[in-house]
């Protein structure tokens, strides 16, 4: 058994420290303001601070001015990843906003999940195997368990509605809905 050996404490951060950390945090990962202050703060908060206390704001506001973080270009990403994976407009708007993504970057994704609803909601039942999909007519209770699970993946009700209709081998059409 290997003797426990203990690290010493890191030094507090000092400006320089703290910027060194925030270009690898947004160099490593598509990022968000949001996220990026809330790592920063717990990086303050675990190592603690020599100095002045550090100016949050301005250095997530250098970094949105350089480029280097771009809320709504991590919005349509994110948007246009879940609806790849099958989720619908609400899910997609769930998730854009606990990246901490506000109203104006997440508008043009919202406005996607939206144009791609029924795309998504046919790529959650493909999965499934369920609706157009399914090898054969959905009982009733197998059919609400269908319901209740592209609910919960965010489709609107009226495609949910929609893509369950459908016989299986009938693929529906947005000029449908």
């Amino acid at each position: 058994m290997k003797p426990e050996r203990h690290k010493p404490p890191r030094p507090p951060l000092d400006s320089e420290g703290l910027q060194r950390l925030a270009l690898f945090y947004v160099g490593r990962y598509a990022t968000t303001g949001a996220k990026l202050r809330s790592y920063l703060t717990r990086k303050v908060r675990e190592r603690g601070w020599e100095g002045e206390r550090p100016d949050l704001d301005a250095m997530i506001k250098r970094f949105k001015d350089l480029g280097y973080i771009d809320d709504g270009a991590f919005a349509s990403s994110r948007a246009a990843s879940l609806q790849r994976r099958g989720y619908g407009e609400r899910r997609v708007a769930q998730a854009l906003q606990a990246a901490g993504i506000g109203e104006e970057d997440a508008a043009d994704a919202n406005a996607q999940a939206r144009e791609g609803a029924l795309a998504a909601a046919l790529r959650f039942a493909e999965r499934r195997r369920i609706g157009p999909f399914a090898a054969v007519e959905l009982d009733r209770e197998a059919r609400q368990k269908a319901f209740a699970a592209m609910m919960r993946a965010g489709h609107p009700m009226e495609v949910v509605r929609r893509v369950l209709e459908a016989s299986p081998g009938e693929i529906p059409d947005s000029d449908n809905i």
